[in-house]
């Protein structure tokens, strides 16, 4: 699902709601979370899942192409880690 499907969506079942409302409400939620993200906050949504940044030690690595050595230096990379009732239900349970 794409953000565009999701609030068509939320639209649908909401029929009191303009789409452009809704389109404002869900992206100031992906706003936030990018936002709390960016500043090294970890974000729980109970029952989904929990964001958090994580960081990567500079290293060397290898260019696939040459195998010349190749320094990579320290950067933060996303994080999503799954709520138990999504892990469950994506088990069947």
């Amino acid at each position: 699902m794409i953000r565009s499907e999701l609030i068509q969506k939320i639209a649908d079942e909401n029929p009191h709601l303009y789409q452009r409302d809704v389109e404002r409400i869900v992206n100031t939620v992906f706003n936030e979370i990018t936002d709390a993200m960016a500043g090294g906050s970890r974000v729980e949504l109970r029952g989904f899942g929990a964001f958090s940044v994580k960081k990567r030690d500079a290293r060397t690595g290898r260019n696939p192409r040459t195998g010349e050595s190749v320094e990579v230096e320290e950067k933060h990379v996303p994080f999503f880690k799954t709520g138990k009732l999504l892990r469950d239900r994506l088990n069947g349970k």
